[in-house]
């Protein structure tokens, strides 16, 4: 008994894709593969506590410095006490970016930076450090100044913003004139970003323990209705998402 074998595509199984009906004439078919696409999203802990505490240390330890709480021959000490916190803000950013918050990542991956700069510059003994740190932290005014314009809904990040703007610009100046009365404020200043961070990184915490918010953070529209909203909410246009499209 023999048997006619089936030409390619007798069954279907082979058929070359069908055009859409609204496909553009000239162009290459894609078939949709929208209903066999699967996007796995993997839930992380908040790593914001984290970077608020590191930003409260940090600032506590060079505020200190500037208040002449330690001698000058310290400053290498509190630049190599500083160092850490680079790592783990470049950790927070890191994660950051893996939880598609784009504000949050790119602030954290900034402090970073400015903490690695403070630490070498500090810890060397660097030729005309102060200046060259006065520019750098005039530069950092500039940025946060755009990031505050576009974080307000995040309060936490808006408050630490708001907070580190007058100290970046005392430290600026400071560095850029010698004046010690301007390096005394920028301590004050580095005391009062370090109390706002430390607040805002025990309410993050207490409110990711009971899934609630215990301390007032003062969220509002898309930030308040990310952490209230549903599921439906966060997936909302996820394909346009960074890492789900094809570009960036």
């Amino acid at each position: 008994m023999s048997t006619t074998p089936s030409a390619p595509g007798a069954d279907g199984a082979d058929d070359p894709p069908r055009p859409r009906p609204d496909a553009p004439p000239g162009r290459r078919f894609e078939p949709d593969l929208r209903s066999m696409t699967r996007i796995t999203l993997r839930p992380i802990a908040s790593p914001m506590p984290l970077g608020f505490f590191t930003v409260a240390i940090a600032s506590v330890m060079t505020g200190s410095l500037q208040l002449g709480l330690f001698e000058d021959g310290a400053r290498v000490a509190v630049a190599l006490c500083v160092l850490p916190a680079f790592a783990l803000q470049f950790l927070v950013s890191v994660l950051a970016f893996g939880a598609r918050d784009v504000i949050a990542a790119t602030l954290m991956a900034v402090f970073a930076g400015s903490w690695l700069a403070y630490a070498l510059v500090m810890s060397t003994g660097a030729p005309d450090g102060l200046p060259v740190l006065g520019v750098f932290n005039l530069a950092l005014l500039c940025f946060g100044a755009l990031m505050a314009a576009v974080t307000r809904p995040k309060r936490a990040l808006w408050l630490v913003l708001v907070v580190s703007l007058p100290r970046w610009a005392a430290t600026g100046l400071a560095g850029l004139t010698g004046a010690e009365w301007l390096t005394r404020t920028s301590g004050a200043l580095g005391l009062l970003v370090a109390l706002v961070a430390m607040y805002a990184a025990f309410a993050l915490m207490l409110e990711d323990m009971r899934s609630e918010e215990v301390l007032p953070i003062g969220r509002s529209g898309p930030a308040h209705a990310a952490v209230e909203g549903d599921l439906a909410v966060q997936l909302r246009n996820l394909e346009r998402q960074a890492g789900v499209r094809r570009t960036l």
